[in-house]
């Protein structure tokens, strides 16, 4: 088995190693059929498929990259987390949960 199978995602255990045109055509390409099944005006088919783009690793990985090109690159968030690393940015990925997170209370 080669180094890159190894490796938690398939692209070599990295922020740098990652494919970053492949993950974009893989975003991409749900995001076409879920316009196209909701054009068709079958809706569970395109529930399901944002299911699946919520849940990927690509739709992750590239949305980790976005907002760390930004202006607001150096600002925390919420969770007061900055990841100035490419480490930081590549275990982010398997840290994005939609279960577990718990709103602050508002300051008044």
């Amino acid at each position: 088995m080669n180094a890159q199978a190894c490796a938690p995602f398939g692209w070599g255990g990295s922020w740098q190693s990652i494919p970053w045109k492949a993950v974009e055509a893989q975003v991409k390409k749900l995001q076409m059929r879920i316009a196209k099944a909701h054009k068709e005006g079958r809706y569970g088919k395109a529930q399901a498929l944002q299911w699946l783009l919520t849940h990927s690793r690509a739709a992750k990985a590239l949305a980790i990259k976005r907002v760390m090109e930004n202006k607001g690159k150096r600002t925390p968030g919420v969770d007061h987390e900055l990841w100035t690393s490419s480490k930081d940015k590549y275990e982010a990925i398997g840290r994005l949960r939609r279960r577990g997170y718990q709103a602050q209370p508002l300051r008044r």
